[in-house]
């Protein structure tokens, strides 16, 4: 990719985590992460959560999971190594928002119709999906293959001057500045109500992303980028508690080793989040400036959860045919590879050699409300899914 052009160094943590009840079940970790830059250089990077459905009709949604993210991190890495450093951001943010959900929704099926040539449906996975649900489902899927293979899709690539997010369906992408206030970039999606999401697997998923070019510089950029699926977000009794999250996080990050502190003991956080909340999934990549962290400790409680709240949302309704194609995803009755060895999916990063304590807002932000405790004894395959 093109050369710098200053030192900016960003750095990177991540993991994902299988959900309780999955464990409990024996359902795979549907999520997936992986994150792509060039050795010995620090920038451009990119970093891709995924969230496979993992309902009835979602089979093979672990696969799909692990196809968006190697999908999209190798798509926007292309993306800004065809601009080789210069850098015409209106450019950037007309190409981009057509190009990249058309290219990635693209390259994201011919994945799976590879894998469907390579190992087609069996007989015991339609079996399985009829027990499971009824006729009705297989039919669904047999109409539309792309279906089993259902999942989300969250991205950032970081640029010196700019930063590209581009999402479809649930999940969280947030923004911790340097005095620890904490928002989100893109606008919230009115469609996803509930247990519904968009998705890669739907007729028109290019139609559904939401994208955002930031312009950044030494004056005005975040000091830490927060991408987690819903699982984590999920296991909070609030949205404030998430919030609060991302703000500590950044100053454990600030303490002596507070780099080695979180890689180390980042699992444990989510497995802890997991088991005490949503009992689904979770996946938290985190991207971070070194150089924002020499400032002062943050104080307990910066974010600005409220304020966010209300200039972001948007109220736009969702279309109908869009609307029809989500409820597709659902397991109620009313619901009308490539090579996988090659998938790389999982950051590697230390185990637990010193296991230290997270305040409370990092795995959970409160004590688990009655309702999500009730959560945990549920399935968290989404039925919307």
């Amino acid at each position: 990719m093109a050369e710098n052009k200053s030192l900016t160094e960003w750095r990177i943590i991540g993991e994902t985590v299988p959900g309780a009840s999955h464990i409990r079940t024996g359902i795979p970790n549907q999520d997936s992460i992986l994150y792509v830059r060039e050795s010995n250089r620090a920038l451009p990077i990119a970093l891709s959560v995924s969230d496979g459905h993992g309902s009835q009709k979602c089979f093979r949604s672990d696969r799909g999971s692990r196809f968006a993210v190697k999908k999209a991190t190798y798509l926007i890495s292309e993306f800004l190594d065809e601009r080789r450093g210069k850098f015409d951001l209106e450019e950037i943010e007309s190409k981009g928002q057509e190009y990249l959900p058309q290219e990635l929704v693209r390259r994201w099926r011919e994945a799976v119709e590879a894998d469907l040539k390579k190992e087609p449906f069996t007989g015991n996975e339609f079996e399985n999906l009829e027990k499971k649900s009824d006729v009705r489902a297989r039919k669904l899927v047999e109409d539309n293959p792309f279906l089993a293979y259902g999942t989300t899709s969250l991205t950032v690539a970081m640029e010196e001057d700019f930063i590209i997010y581009l999402q479809l369906g649930d999940g969280d992408i947030l923004n911790v500045s340097e005095t620890g206030e904490v928002f989100k970039p893109l606008p919230e999606d009115a469609r996803l109500l509930a247990n519904e999401t968009t998705s890669l697997c739907l007729p028109k998923a290019e139609n559904d992303f939401r994208f955002f070019v930031q312009k950044i510089s030494v004056e005005q950029s975040p000091a830490l980028v927060l991408l987690s699926t819903d699982g984590y977000l999920n296991s909070f009794s609030s949205e404030a508690g998430f919030f609060q999250a991302g703000t500590d996080i950044l100053n454990m990050l600030r303490a002596e080793n507070g780099f080695d502190a979180v890689s180390e003991n980042l699992k444990g956080w989510l497995e802890e989040a997991t088991q005490m909340g949503s009992g689904d999934d979770c996946t938290v990549g985190i991207i971070y400036r070194p150089d924002a962290l020499k400032k002062s400790e943050l104080p307990e409680t910066s974010s600005k959860s409220e304020k966010t709240e209300t200039t972001t949302k948007t109220e736009t309704p969702p279309s109908t045919e869009t609307s029809k194609a989500i409820a597709a995803l659902t397991d109620s009755p009313a619901a009308t590879s490539e090579n996988m060895e090659d998938v790389t999916v999982t950051i590697t990063i230390k185990k637990d050699k010193n296991k230290i304590s997270a305040p409370s807002s990092v795995a959970l932000a409160e004590e688990t409300s009655p309702q999500t405790k009730t959560a945990n004894d549920k399935s968290n395959d989404k039925q919307s899914r």
